[in-house]
């Protein structure tokens, strides 16, 4: 039930309160069973392009996955989640050539104009990134903005939500600190 609850609210702490608060009036105080939270409590979670980015370059796939299903529920337009996703790869792209020219970490990412939650993701993953494995996320990345658009690509997913799950998850699983 608490799992539940926080899926609902995932990371929104007003609407965590306010949801408690609504289970404080709706039912007589004591232990709730799991049938009357989920009836009562509302999918309050809001989720965005920027933060499923961060959530891929944490590692977190069931996490990546809720945002995907939330996102496309939300009627997102799938070329804004493609920019966010494409960005970071990007940026992860620009970095590693960087520190393969000899350039320090920080250096990097100041020079590309990373920091705060994005720095230490990143920070975290590059040792395990190489170049070879990057320019093949450019690829995809330029492939599925095709599919976006309404291009189709072999061995794709026409389905311009299925691409990105799938571009998503395979950086993702490469994310998973072992």
């Amino acid at each position: 039930t608490l799992q539940f609850f926080a899926d609902r609210v995932e990371g929104n702490l007003l609407a965590a309160h306010q949801e408690i608060q609504k289970l404080g009036l709706l039912f007589p105080a004591g232990e709730l069973s799991f049938d009357q939270v989920e009836s009562a409590v509302l999918n309050v979670a809001r989720y965005t392009p920027f933060k499923l980015a961060e959530a891929v370059l944490a590692g977190q796939l069931l996490r990546v996955q809720r945002m995907l299903d939330g996102l496309q529920a939300e009627g997102e337009a799938p070329v804004l989640v493609h920019w966010a996703l494409a960005e970071d790869i990007r940026t992860l792209h620009r970095v590693r050539l960087s520190l393969d020219a000899g350039r320090p970490l920080p250096v990097a990412l100041r020079e590309s104009r990373v920091w705060g939650v994005k720095e230490r993701l990143m920070e975290r993953i590059l040792p395990l990134l190489s170049s070879a494995t990057l320019g093949k996320w450019l690829d995809d990345a330029h492939t599925v903005d095709g599919i976006v658009k309404g291009l189709k690509a072999e061995g794709w997913p026409a389905d311009p939500w299925l691409a990105l799950q799938q571009m998503a998850m395979r950086v993702t699983r490469a994310c998973v600190v072992r």
